[in-house]
């Protein structure tokens, strides 16, 4: 294979970034995107957008209708196999495996869904009475931390669809009035943990913190289960840092950019 050096190496560089933020573009809007809007959104020329969507029609990677474009049945089965190969999992068990034996209590992987947050996997903790959650089990969204979490990065629509719906009471400190909540959420989003003191099971608490993929969409949560003697409702310091920390490592690994990196 013949060596790229100097300028030529310089702009297939640039050629591949432009493509790769093409792709990203269109795999973010709901509706197919003409050139004026790409290239406005990119900060480019029509023209130059115009070479790279010719490329990647040429590829498969996007569809077009018309003068406008959206992502296509290659790059979306591209997607579904990274996806395969890099299961959350996979990923955050070291993570989780350091977070247990730093503070002793479960630890808990959940992923973010539309319906709540489901359990990937659990770590025990070291404490001779074990609380638990079941792989597979769905965390609701209004009364668990990992749910709270989930539904406060949630796209406004769901998260009003569910502040609107019949909040369960499970216990008598479930948070049932959608203001209560919304409150709540607003101030999870801020913070960057979540807590669910009691709200799902009498004498249990979480403290959860949101795990990032690479677009900045959450995708999953790690939390410490445990009892409120040792998880209280307002955690300590000490406890927050840890759980951020092991969200923040896990988020690195699936390519979030985190704070320190863009200063």
């Amino acid at each position: 294979m013949p060596r790229i050096d100097g300028p030529q190496r310089g702009e297939g560089l640039q050629a591949v970034a432009m493509a790769l933020l093409i792709l990203e573009h269109l795999a973010r809007q709901r509706g197919d995107v003409g050139v004026t809007e790409l290239a406005r959104a990119l900060e480019t020329t029509k023209s130059r957008i115009h070479r790279h969507l010719r490329t990647l029609l040429e590829a498969g990677y996007i569809v077009q209708a018309q003068e406008r474009y959206r992502i296509g049945h290659r790059l979306v089965t591209l997607g579904r196999a990274v996806s395969e190969n890099f299961d959350l999992a996979t990923v955050a068990r070291e993570e989780m495996r350091a977070l247990r034996d730093q503070v002793g209590q479960t630890v808990v992987l959940s992923r973010a869904e539309p319906a709540g947050a489901v359990v990937l996997a659990t770590l025990p903790g070291q404490d001779m009475i074990e609380i638990s959650a079941k792989s597979g089990a769905l965390m609701a969204l209004h009364c668990t931390a990992q749910g709270k979490l989930t539904l406060a990065h949630a796209d406004a629509p769901l998260r009003e669809r569910v502040l609107l719906s019949r909040l369960d009471l499970r216990t008598p400190h479930t948070i049932t009035d959608p203001e209560q909540l919304r409150q709540e959420l607003e101030q999870i989003r801020a913070q960057g943990w979540a807590t669910a003191a009691e709200e799902s099971l009498v004498g249990v608490n979480a403290l959860a913190a949101p795990i990032f993929e690479g677009g900045g969409g959450m995708v999953g949560a790690i939390a410490l289960l445990g009892s409120i003697q040792f998880i209280p409702r307002q955690p300590a310091a000490a406890l927050i840092r840890a759980v951020q920390g092991a969200a923040a490592r896990i988020s690195a690994r699936l390519g979030q950019v985190l704070d320190s990196d863009r200063r």
